[in-house]
C-alpha cells in the first residue's frame, strides 16, 4: 500500500516536517486587551504533533491594526511574555509555531481605533458590511488613507512585530 501523501515528510526550507497537515491561521477572537490568554496554550498544544506546524491566529502588529475584538497582538511587552507560554506548550510536542502577523488596514472601526481615529489604509474606499462569525452584521467605519510618510511607521511596526514574534519563540509567516 503506499503511503498517504498528506501523512509523509515534507522539508519545508529549514524546517522537516514529520507531515502535511497544518493547523491554518484561524481568527479565534479569545485575547482579552489584545493580550493572548493561558488558555491558548491549551488551545495550540491539543493540536501540535512532532514534526507537525502550527500558524498562530493573525496576531496584530500594532494598536492601530486591530479591526475585530480580541484578537491578539505582538507589540508590547506583555504581549510578547503572554504568547512564550504558549509557544512553549506548542514546542514541547515537539510541533513549529509560526505567528501570522497583520494590520487590518480599512477592515476596522473607530471604537477599535486609538482615540476613535479612522482605520489607516491605502485608500479612502471603505469595506462594505460582512457577516461575522455570531449571524451580526458588522459595519466597518470609513477609513483615513495614509500620507506617504505615514508608511515607513507602519512598516516599522512590522519590523518591531517581527522582532518581537521571534522573541516569544516563533517562527514567522
Amino acid at each position: 500500500m503506499e503511503p498517504i501523501p498528506l501523512l509523509t515528510p515534507y522539508k519545508m526550507g529549514q524546517f522537516d516536517l514529520a507531515h502535511r497537515v497544518v493547523l491554518a491561521p484561524l481568527t479565534r477572537q479569545r485575547s482579552y486587551g489584545n493580550v493572548p490568554q493561558p488558555h491558548a496554550a491549551v488551545y495550540y498544544s491539543q493540536r501540535a504533533t512532532a514534526g507537525g506546524l502550527l500558524i498562530a491566529e493573525a496576531t496584530g502588529v500594532s494598536d492601530t491594526a486591530q479591526g475585530y475584538t480580541d484578537t491578539p497582538g505582538i507589540w508590547t511587552t506583555e504581549h510578547i511574555e503572554a504568547w512564550k507560554p504558549i509557544v512553549a506548550a506548542v514546542h514541547a510536542k515537539g510541533a513549529l509555531f509560526f505567528c501570522q502577523i497583520w494590520h487590518v488596514g480599512r477592515v476596522s472601526t473607530f471604537e477599535l481605533q486609538p482615540g476613535g481615529a479612522a482605520p489607516l489604509s491605502s485608500t479612502e474606499k471603505g469595506v462594505g458590511p460582512q457577516i461575522s462569525f455570531d449571524g451580526h452584521r458588522e459595519e466597518f467605519s470609513p477609513p483615513r488613507r495614509l500620507t506617504v510618510e505615514e508608511i515607513p511607521a507602519i512598516v516599522d511596526d512590522f519590523r518591531k512585530a517581527a522582532r518581537n514574534a521571534i522573541d516569544a519563540g516563533t517562527y514567522l509567516h
